[in-house]
């Protein structure tokens, strides 16, 4: 990409993890709601997804919702409170049946083995869980023993995610994560050995003081360690939203020229060293179940990135989960203390959300197969939603100028994201959000 291109399209736009987006969501979604969606799930399966919001020390880059946590008392609560939402949500979705289990955070390790196992053990017993079923879990390398190992193993987690970021010292100091590849290497190890058969590695592009010949390395290094996915993120700099951030000084960071030729080194690299493209950052082995997805077009968008789970329907347990149910989005509060108030008092913890119009779900369906695939009949997905297509392309005017720039094709109904534009897809699922301003301070850079 150009430099005067990666500066065009280097504007503030979201991510798309979903539509709408949680910019969009309010209090109009309450408990109330979030227990009568989860109600009309109606057995459908779902994914259970378990946010835990500590870590053992908070790394300046992370944008999550997460805080350093290591009081016991703290931890305990936290943990009786997962399974006090738990026992309610089964009470809630009758007969629903858990198709994947995912744990994360923060670190989802930083509640230790016995707390894990506590909640763990509950899941089976208050939910039908359908045999097979992944179990994922993140996992902070540089904490990774043999005691969490064996937990993991019981619980029967299939797959651990590992933050690594960037090997470069320099790097690591400034985003206050000091990790080596070794520790990283004995952490996978130690898990392979213990039964927990799949890998992921995730990595950032564009931290403070790396350059493309450091970014480089790391790739070498990330390469060597053999996982059987990549997830390679842009960092989203949001200082505005979390103030972590504003330790890090911006003339330290790469500009967009810099990330856009980042970006496609990361895909010449992981592509080079056999793994299937998925999306716009995710990477897997071709015998990966990612991959086989990809092939099927089953890849599915969701909070957590790319997914092959074949239900579009998340429940969302802890402090700032989000739940996707087929009425819409609800998502419990963000702040600990609250969640465990909402809880404590036989509440769910809902606090905010957005219950989909019909325009949603027909922007929602056309931007998540942009995001999964880079194409989509428009044609097809009107159709499935009782619309037309010439009023929808009457109401995205941004389009054109995509498709003129050439970061778009449209055939007849047929509309594709070109090679040149997959790195600015986002941008061409913009087009179609009808929320979406462009405004300064609300969502990461598009590079």
């Amino acid at each position: 990409m150009d430099p005067s291109t990666a500066a065009a399209y280097d504007k503030p736009v979201p991510r798309y993890t979903s539509y709408p987006t949680a910019a969009q969501f309010d209090a109009s979604v309450g408990p109330a709601e979030h227990a009568a969606w989860l109600a009309g799930l109606g057995g459908r399966p779902a994914t259970l997804y378990l946010h835990v919001p500590f870590c053992r020390e908070l790394c300046f880059y992370c944008a999550c919702h997460t805080g350093a946590m290591r009081q016991p008392a703290t931890l305990d609560a936290y943990a009786a409170a997962l399974v006090t939402e738990l026992e309610a949500v089964a009470a809630a979705a009758r007969d629903v049946t858990v198709a994947a289990v995912q744990w994360g955070g923060g670190t989802p390790s930083q509640l230790g083995p016995r707390r894990l196992i506590d909640i763990g053990r509950r899941i089976p017993i208050l939910f039908d869980v359908r045999p097979g079923r992944e179990m994922s879990m993140e996992v902070d390398p540089r904490y990774c023993d043999r005691a969490l190992v064996d937990a993991m193993a019981m619980l029967g987690v299939t797959r651990a995610s590992l933050g690594v970021q960037d090997f470069d010292i320099g790097v690591q100091k400034a985003i206050n994560r000091l990790q080596s590849p070794e520790v990283t290497a004995a952490a996978i190890d130690r898990m392979r050995a213990g039964g927990i058969g799949h890998i992921n590695v995730d990595l950032v592009f564009g931290l403070p003081g790396q350059t493309v010949e450091s970014l480089s390395r790391t790739l070498d290094q990330a390469i060597a360690l053999a996982p059987d996915r990549f997830a390679v993120f842009a960092y989203a700099h949001v200082p505005w939203m979390k103030r972590r951030q504003a330790v890090i000084d911006e003339r330290t960071l790469p500009g967009a020229p810099v990330r856009a030729a980042m970006a496609e080194l990361v895909s010449q690299r992981i592509e080079g060293a056999g793994y299937v493209k998925v999306g716009l950052d995710h990477y897997a082995r071709p015998d990966d179940a990612l991959a086989r997805a990809v092939a099927e077009r089953r890849l599915r968008r969701s909070f957590q990135g790319y997914v092959a789970d074949e239900t579009p329907w998340v429940i969302g347990v802890g402090a700032s989960a989000i739940s996707s149910l087929p009425q819409g989005f609800s998502q419990n509060a963000v702040a600990t203390a609250d969640y465990l108030a909402a809880v404590q008092r036989g509440a769910f913890a809902t606090a905010r959300g957005i219950a989909w119009s019909d325009s949603d779900r027909l922007r929602g369906d056309i931007i998540s197969a942009l995001m999964c695939h880079f194409d989509v009949d428009l044609a097809e997905v009107c159709e499935r939603h009782g619309a037309a297509v010439p009023p929808l392309l009457a109401e995205v005017p941004r389009l054109q100028a995509l498709i003129d720039d050439g970061m778009a094709r449209l055939d007849g109904t047929h509309l594709l994201v070109t090679e040149r534009g997959r790195p600015v897809v986002r941008s061409v699922c913009a087009a179609f959000d009808r929320h979406y301003t462009g405004a300064e301070g609300r969502h990461a850079r598009g590079i």
